[in-house]
């Protein structure tokens, strides 16, 4: 699988990184998934995932549509989001036939690549007037409440308990991964960042967040670039990331580090997931 999956590292890296952390064993516990694969020969041709959270997760290219109903089928999970290049998440929804008015959330990004080595540092952490960190045990409930104020904006969710409760699981794994930093001005929390994905080879950044209060200030680009700075001193090479097309802050903010625009990212949420059935 990684044979078929790192020559096409951009757009693959939860895949990779789900892959590595917890294998190829589907419990149903955190970034543990089903697998379904095509072959040309002894050669593979494409993979989907049906994950723990009921995302499906494709690098398909020419078989999404073949792999899809295969993990869903062994998984027995509904299906809660598609996720991957833009053309396959748009082959399965049209198979899917999904309904407009249940789409939480569809956004078509675009998809940013930077090799480490040409990361451009802004000026504000060469000079320590911004300062960053990987996250303590006294950030958590702070960064909970941030996870969640970014849930409601950036992917259409609901306030809720069970938004909340989500918010806390998934800020409590990454605190534990060390893949969450937090950026400081003069003491002050002003924006954090993590990686959803980590490997060896490189890191993909999500989650980036600066209160609305605090943005146009840069510190959004600062906290990625300090994350970006640790994942180079730890030999990693790549970075990848994807904001959605009508972003525009974001996109400035991302170039201005070095990121190239590589290609299109697709992220469709459902509010009620699906049960697959075959026909």
């Amino acid at each position: 699988m990684e044979r078929f999956l790192l020559p096409r590292l951009e757009t693959s890296m939860f895949l990779i990184s789900n892959l590595r952390q917890v294998g190829l064993v589907d419990r149903g516990r955190p970034y543990e998934g089903t697998y379904a694969a095509a072959f040309k020969g002894d050669t593979m041709s494409g993979v989907v995932a049906h994950y723990w959270n009921q995302m499906l997760i494709f690098q398909a290219p020419d078989r999404a549509n073949e792999l899809w109903p295969v993990a869903v089928k062994a998984s027995q999970r509904p299906i809660g989001g598609l996720l991957g290049p833009a053309e396959q998440v748009e082959t399965v929804e049209a198979a899917l036939g999904i309904d407009p008015e249940n789409i939480q959330l569809d956004s078509t990004d675009k998809l940013y690549s930077l090799a480490l080595a040409d990361l451009i540092v802004p000026a504000a952490l060469h000079n320590g007037e911004l300062r960053a960190r990987r996250i303590k045990a006294d950030d958590l409930a702070l960064m909970i409440d941030w996870r969640v104020a970014y849930a409601i904006e950036t992917l259409g969710a609901e306030e809720s308990a069970a938004l909340h409760d989500e918010s806390r699981r998934s800020i409590e794994r990454t605190f534990e991964e060390g893949l969450l930093w937090l950026l400081e001005k003069e003491g002050q929390p002003v924006a954090t960042t993590a990686f959803n994905a980590a490997i060896a080879e490189g890191v993909q950044v999500g989650g980036v967040w600066t209160p609305p209060a605090l943005r146009g200030r840069g510190y959004g680009r600062a906290v990625v670039a300090a994350s970006l700075l640790a994942a180079r001193e730890q030999g990693g090479q790549t970075a990848i990331l994807f904001t959605d097309e009508h972003n525009f802050p974001a996109q400035k903010a991302y170039t201005a580090l070095g990121f190239r625009e590589i290609g299109n990212y697709r992220l469709l949420l459902l509010k009620q997931p699906l049960t697959h059935r075959e026909q």
